[in-house]
């Protein structure tokens, strides 16, 4: 028992120790971003507390623009995934159809393959297209996720199959016993892809900035690169932080009000088969 004592606390030792050393950064970002600017790179601010940085980061470039255009990219794209996602999980997990298990492994193998390796074929269909610097094209990629229809197909599998037929025997359609029966059962899944997909488009840097030409369709990530290159920045790193900071902090308030949530989403969201 004075074993098992020890170990446990020398788990929440180093889970501790790894907290705090991921805290580093962002204590660094944010204590930079709302301090006069110096040329001295401290943890903790050194100088006064200011709003100005922000002010002026929010003035120098068009952030209204780029929270706008992220906003729709991130919202329409997961609006997207959460239907298609739903009906091809449905169709893998519940269904009994010939060459299902062939058509969920070549689903599962695009979960191994990364995105990057596919931004060449992508860009030359969106240009066939003429789909080059809009936000359909930016999103038009990501509209089916292997990942979803995996997590979802593994918790449709979890669900008895006599929910379903005794929906089907009160007289509910296919798609009211998706809608009543599976989804709701699936929450966890959901939630969790959520927090996949929203944060992934909201911090993806490399396809937006392919992708995109023009002010007008840029997201955040991309207008924070071009910002922190730019005569506006000052060679300050008071800017670039307030910038950075304007960019992350929906994510760190959807987070702190919501994370236990996100832990329990992903804690039963398990592997089930």
């Amino acid at each position: 028992m004075q074993r098992r004592k020890l170990i446990g606390f020398a788990i929440t030792v180093f889970a501790v120790i790894l907290g705090v050393l991921w805290l580093i950064p962002l204590i660094w970002l944010v204590g930079t971003a709302f301090s006069i600017p110096s040329f001295h790179m401290t943890l903790f601010p050194t100088t006064a507390f200011t709003l100005d940085n922000i002010a002026y980061v929010w003035n120098a470039i068009p952030f209204g623009t780029y929270y706008l255009n992220t906003l729709t990219l991130v919202v329409c794209t997961f609006a997207v995934q959460f239907f298609t996602s739903t009906l091809a999980a449905y169709a893998l997990g519940v269904m009994d159809f010939k060459g299902s298990s062939l058509v969920f492994a070549v689903i599962f193998m695009q979960i191994i393959i990364p995105n990057d390796v596919l931004i060449t074929p992508n860009f030359m269909t969106l240009s066939e297209l003429k789909l080059i610097d809009t936000k359909i094209g930016m999103m038009l990629p990501f509209y089916g996720s292997a990942m979803a229809i995996f997590l979802l197909r593994q918790h449709f599998k979890s669900i008895p199959k006599a929910l379903s037929e005794a929906a089907m025997i009160d007289g509910a359609s296919t798609w009211q016993t998706i809608w009543k029966v599976y989804m709701p059962c699936a929450k966890p899944a959901y939630l969790s892809f959520a927090v996949i997909s929203v944060s992934y488009h909201w911090n993806n840097y490399l396809w937006p900035l392919i992708v995109t030409n023009s002010p007008q369709n840029r997201t955040l990530t991309v207008g924070l690169a071009i910002f922190a290159k730019s005569k506006e920045a000052n060679m300050q790193w008071a800017n670039v932080c307030a910038a950075a900071f304007i960019i992350i902090i929906p994510l760190l308030v959807a987070f702190f009000f919501a994370q236990k949530q996100f832990m329990s989403s992903f804690v039963s969201a398990g592997i089930k088969e």
